[in-house]
């Protein structure tokens, strides 16, 4: 039997590692890649180039924010895939997760976060697997909202102050939002969380072209 084909998934922190991890143990996927931290966005966007040079990897993939512009962060990546070969990246993300398939190049995938649609980060994506009916959401987003402007120390992360403060009033104050997803505070079934996973599975699971 030949090795089996390397698969890595490239993402920025320890929360995104646990996040993926636990989402994929909570959907019963099969964890057939290595999920790589680095430390950030700057170094991951460094180490691309070389890793897509050296083609050590049959799939390799990065799941990372959009932050601030969805647009800024998807000109970064497409012009590191432009650069190392790719002929067919998309002047958008794909909102479904893009996946580039190109003869004798790495089958490359990219989620930016939360949604490949908006600008955001993984607190935006983790606020759509809160349980609809969670009454606590709606004091957490009051919560903040009352602290007077110039107190608002969090600036343009309201989302993931909302989250935090969300998680600090549950059963166990405070868990990561991995450890939240093993608990079930959030919801690893939530149509959003569908969505990534299936990104996950056509491209490191499946087979066949997605």
């Amino acid at each position: 039997m030949p090795p089996p084909p390397k698969r890595l998934l490239l993402v920025e922190g320890k929360d995104d590692l646990f996040v993926v991890s636990n989402l994929l143990e909570e959907n019963r996927v099969p964890q057939v890649f290595s999920i790589k931290e680095l430390g950030g966005i700057d170094p991951l966007l460094e180490d691309l180039p070389t890793r897509l040079k050296a083609q050590n990897e049959e799939r390799l993939g990065v799941l990372i924010d959009a932050d601030e512009s969805l647009e800024s962060r998807w000109r970064s990546v497409k012009n590191i895939l432009t650069t190392a070969g790719y002929k067919t990246v998309p002047e958008a993300p794909d909102a479904a997760g893009t996946i580039l398939r190109e003869e004798d190049l790495p089958i490359f995938g990219a989620w930016l976060m939360p949604d490949n649609r908006a600008s955001g980060m993984l607190e935006d994506f983790m606020r759509y697997l809160v349980p609809a009916d969670d009454t606590l959401w709606k004091r957490a987003e009051a919560c903040i909202a009352s602290i007077p402007e110039d107190e608002k120390r969090f600036g343009v992360h309201r989302t993931k102050a909302q989250l935090h403060t969300w998680l600090a009033w549950q059963e166990e104050p405070g868990s990561p939002m991995g450890l939240a997803i093993t608990k079930r505070y959030l919801d690893p079934n939530t149509v959003e969380a569908r969505a990534f996973i299936q990104w996950l599975e056509r491209l490191f699971v499946e087979e066949s072209s997605p």
